[in-house]
């Protein structure tokens, strides 16, 4: 029995191993992930201290792999990023670090396109209107200042030509 123990163990190490080699995994996924086995909590624990020991698992990168990815490919906002940081259980000073180097520029650039694209079907004149992209862009995580901001350069730009 207690060879069969050991190697759950090391199948479950190994499983675990290969995931976060695949793709970047934070410790509250993993730790959820073995909830799901029937391991005891020492155990548990010993998997976990591996994959940090080992750099399987790291918050840091996480969080910097994730704010990246969700700005350039879902064009979220620096708040419904740091919104799903949390739900993570990732620690609020890695979270800051991660969406400060955030570069502004690109950020702005993401908000603008974003505005850009919906003022194609929309009247940007119209106070409705405004306020339909006001809540769209909020749910995808900017602030009002960005919108605001991105907001008046497309209609300086458009009076222009």
């Amino acid at each position: 029995m207690i060879g069969k123990r050991e190697t759950d163990i090391e199948k479950e190490r190994l499983r675990l191993a290969g995931l976060c080699a695949r793709s970047e995994q934070c410790e509250h996924d993993i730790r959820t992930k073995l909830d799901k086995t029937s391991l005891s909590s020492n155990q548990k624990e010993d998997i976990l201290t591996f994959l940090k020991d080992n750099r399987f698992i790291d918050d840091t990168r996480f969080a910097g792999s994730f704010v990246r990815d969700k700005l350039k490919f879902s064009k979220w906002g620096k708040r419904k990023i740091r919104f799903y940081l949390f739900q993570k259980h990732i620690s609020a000073s890695v979270i800051d670090r991660a969406i400060d180097d955030i570069d502004d520029m690109e950020y702005f650039k993401v908000a603008f396109d974003l505005i850009e694209s919906k003022c194609r079907h929309l009247d940007i004149n119209s106070h409705d209107d405004v306020a339909k992209l006001y809540r769209s862009m909020m749910t995808r995580g900017f602030s009002g200042d960005i919108i605001k901001k991105a907001l008046f350069k497309l209609q300086t730009d458009n009076e222009v030509i």
